[in-house]
């Protein structure tokens, strides 16, 4: 190599604007006074002087080549060689990506498999969220309770997004209340007897009502055979049906549409198209007075025969199976494919009254949380209870009770399945055939708490 190569590797004008020195040693011996090649070494010296600092040691120029032929070999490195190695450093960098991408889309496609296989059930009717084994009874003390109605309160719903209750009640009024923080949020006071052509709303009890999937329309119907459609957000009346021969009994929107379904005690079930503010068609078949009704979104139409009574109320746990309570006691699990039931639970509520004359305690209300595996039942026994439906709804199993006092004419679960909310009143939503004097009318708000889950330690160390 040539000597300029090594002048313009060594000199570098950042080491020298720093003003770091070079420190080297001086080595005994070093040069060679009779070889050809002292001259070039001379000046290599005073070339290589100029452009070190003034306070650094001289080092013979042979061994300064040797040093910078040693350090160009450890540190410098070709072109070629550099692209080499960005290019196996940038290799490893996908590679690392690519994995952890991999892992990412692994979960996110189990996620997306195990929503459409639950979406795919749904549709189905075969859905069954196993929640009821992870639910614990509540405490008395975390009960809530709002009051606001003066006579028994015989319906409510809460819209789809948890923040809201309707409730109504046998003094034809209706309550809009918050449900987080329980207050009244606005009330549609009920009107006297005789004046229905003045007052705008209801003036005799109500029995039902039904609010739709979207939270745009709120339904009631009362005893004197009329249907009141609100608007939900402002509690606005918007529209009257009427038609039904006997006390409406029974409402339902069809999910996902504005389609409304009434039944009644004159047996038929009509149904209504809200938006266009229209009646569709009347379906008949029933031979006894409807006092009950719900629907999602398939049409069938089958009859059913299981409870030796009464069927006073029934709620639809999926697309294929229903829970239904009678007054002769029992809770009865159903699917739509059988004309019988799957369980049935002969008094429920256990029985009243003196001994040789005892009867059942009739179940005035069922409730389910869609998609799983709990329903709840209510009667006059003062309590409310939670069942647990075994694999494939073939079995009823009690969870626990939940202490409330009076007739508990209405249940409804949360959509988030967090409460369960009782409307309570001192009558039967029917009739008054008795009345509980230490009931108090209210809406009863109960928190359906969850075990807490063992974390991975805890696992461990139990196995």
């Amino acid at each position: 190599m040539s000597s300029p190569f090594f002048i313009k590797a060594k000199v570098n004008p950042k080491f020298a604007k720093k003003g770091k020195p070079a420190t080297v040693l001086k080595r005994k011996g070093d040069g060679d006074p009779g070889g050809k090649g002292k001259p070039r070494a001379k000046k290599l010296i005073s070339k290589h002087n100029e452009e070190i600092s003034s306070d650094s040691e001289t080092e013979s120029p042979i061994v300064a080549r040797k040093r910078q032929t040693i350090e160009k070999d450890d540190y410098d490195e070709t072109p070629q060689e550099k692209k080499l190695r960005l290019a196996k450093l940038y290799l490893n960098q996908l590679k690392e990506e690519e994995d952890d991408k991999a892992e990412d889309d692994a979960f996110e496609t189990d996620l997306v498999a195990g929503r459409l296989q639950e979406e795919v059930l749904e549709q189905k009717g075969k859905l069954q969220r196993l929640i009821a084994k992870d639910i614990m009874a509540p405490d008395a003390s975390e009960i809530r309770v709002l009051r606001g109605h003066k006579l028994p309160i015989t319906c409510l719903v809460i819209s789809s997004d948890d923040k809201y209750i309707f409730s109504a009640a046998k003094d034809c009024s209706i309550i809009k209340w918050d449900f987080e923080s329980g207050k009244k949020l606005h009330t549609i006071h009920g009107g006297r007897k005789g004046t229905e052509d003045r007052h705008v709303g209801h003036t005799a009890h109500i029995l039902c009502m039904a609010i739709s999937s979207d939270g745009k329309y709120l339904a009631t119907g009362d005893v004197n055979k009329l249907i009141m459609i609100w608007e939900a957000k402002t509690c606005k009346h918007l529209y009257k049906f009427t038609g039904h021969k006997g006390p409406v009994s029974g409402l339902s929107f069809r999910r996902g549409s504005h389609d409304l379904y009434s039944a009644s005690h004159d047996r038929s079930i009509k149904v209504w198209n809200v938006d266009e503010n229209a009646y569709v068609e009347t379906l008949f078949g029933h031979q006894d007075a409807i006092t009950g009704l719900d629907c999602l979104s398939r049409e069938c139409c089958l009859v059913f025969h299981g409870h030796e009574g009464s069927i006073d109320c029934i709620q639809l746990i999926n697309e294929e199976h229903m829970v239904s309570g009678a007054d002769d006691g029992s809770v009865g699990l159903w699917s739509v494919n059988k004309k019988r039931p799957l369980s049935t639970v002969k008094q429920a509520h256990g029985r009243h009254g003196e001994a040789g004359l005892q009867q059942a305690h009739w179940v005035s209300s069922v409730a389910a949380l869609q998609n799983s595996d709990t329903v709840a039942s209510g009667s006059h026994n003062s309590e409310v209870k939670l069942w647990k439906c075994g694999q494939n709804y073939r079995k009823l199993e009690p969870l626990f009770s939940v202490p409330v006092c009076g007739f508990v004419n209405s249940l409804k679960f949360s959509s988030s399945g967090q409460f369960l909310v009782a409307g309570v009143g001192q009558e039967h939503r029917l009739g008054r055939w008795w009345r509980l004097k230490e009931a108090k009318n209210g809406i009863y708000i109960i928190p359906l708490k969850r075990k807490p889950t063992p974390s991975p330690e805890e696992v461990k160390i139990a196995e």
